[in-house]
């Protein structure tokens, strides 16, 4: 199924009016809407099932359909806050992408608007943990973004710089000062890494697979000028388990940003480092990712109020990707 094709206008109207008042959910009501600032939110929008790259294709809206069934038949969904996406993005897209590459991927149908909106459920998020509406926050949004450079298309599924757009806005917009990027993904995020690699108010950590796509991730590779020391890439063997990965965050992550002091945390969460995903060869389970969340909300409740954000990266092994998600949102949930 095809979006037809909208004027601007049309489009950034239907976003706006996207957003749910807390009053319309079930359970809404004056002690709820008190408690918003120990509240988890959960930020999805069924438009983000129209993006379709092609037919069969791993990036599919099948993963965040499972995601949503697993999120309702494990109740995890009568617990979150609902958030839909209302910033608009377009003004923050032109801030970090080139013209050029924003008026390309504009111009892409259905794809175009959809990756706009999945960069305006990030901000949203954003600015609902900024402002206290909720203490943290999932965005089941798609496409990804931790690839993206300024290439007028697709890199890597993701097309905007999601989780990168979303620091700048943090810092931009809203005051933060210092932000923390973790990325778990199974890939390393390369577009991530290149828009903070002289940068030292955003610390970028990644673990991955140095040798699988997109072939970055050096470690040796630790940022330049300013930002020398800010940038952490730890590469895991094929094969890598819950208690090797949690190692390198142990070891390689929680000295440097205890130093760092983050004013506020994003999480790439890429679930395709999850066990039998079709593009990694990780080992990590689901009780591995509940233990990945604690570390950084750990990190988060120490240093700035915990205060994360996570967006969905990869992850395509759609049964799997759903069960990594619900115990990530579950362990999001337990500080709430």
């Amino acid at each position: 199924m095809l979006l037809k094709r909208k004027s601007r206008r049309e489009f950034l109207e239907s976003v706006s009016g996207a957003t749910v008042a807390l009053a319309a959910w079930p359970g809404s009501s004056a002690a709820l809407a008190a408690s918003l600032a120990s509240a988890t939110g959960y930020l999805y929008d069924d438009r983000y099932l129209l993006h379709v790259l092609e037919a069969d294709h791993v990036e599919s809206p099948q993963r965040l359909k499972k995601i949503a069934k697993r999120m309702s038949d494990s109740g995890l969904i009568q617990e979150v806050t609902r958030l839909s996406p209302s910033v608009d993005a377009a003004p923050h897209i032109r801030n970090f992408h080139t013209t050029d590459h924003f008026e390309a991927v504009k111009q892409i149908p259905t794809t175009g608007e959809v990756a706009e909106l999945a960069v305006s459920g990030s901000l949203t998020a954003v600015k609902a943990v900024a402002e206290g509406q909720v203490r943290n926050a999932f965005c089941a949004i798609r496409p990804p973004g931790h690839h993206a450079h300024n290439n007028l298309g697709e890199e890597g599924f993701c097309f905007y710089g999601n989780v990168a757009i979303a620091a700048r806005y943090a810092q931009q917009e809203l005051g933060f000062r210092k932000i923390l990027i973790v990325d778990w993904d199974y890939h390393h995020g390369n577009g991530t890494e290149s828009a903070f690699w002289k940068d030292p108010s955003v610390l970028f950590f990644s673990t991955h697979n140095w040798h699988a796509y997109p072939g970055t991730g050096d470690p040796s590779r630790e940022g330049a000028g300013p930002g020398a020391g800010y940038n952490i890439n730890v590469h895991l063997d094929c094969g890598a388990t819950d208690d090797q990965i949690i190692r390198a965050f142990e070891e390689k992550l929680l000295s440097t940003a205890d130093r760092f002091q983050p004013d506020f945390i994003l999480i790439s969460a890429g679930f395709d480092s999850r066990k039998d995903d079709v593009l990694g060869c990780f080992s990590i389970t689901d009780d591995g990712f509940k233990r990945l969340t604690r570390i950084v909300m750990n990190l988060a409740d120490s240093a700035c109020e915990g205060k994360i954000v996570s967006l969905l990266e990869g992850g395509y092994n759609v049964d799997g990707l759903a069960m990594a998600v619900e115990a990530h949102v579950s362990e999001l949930l337990s500080r709430s």
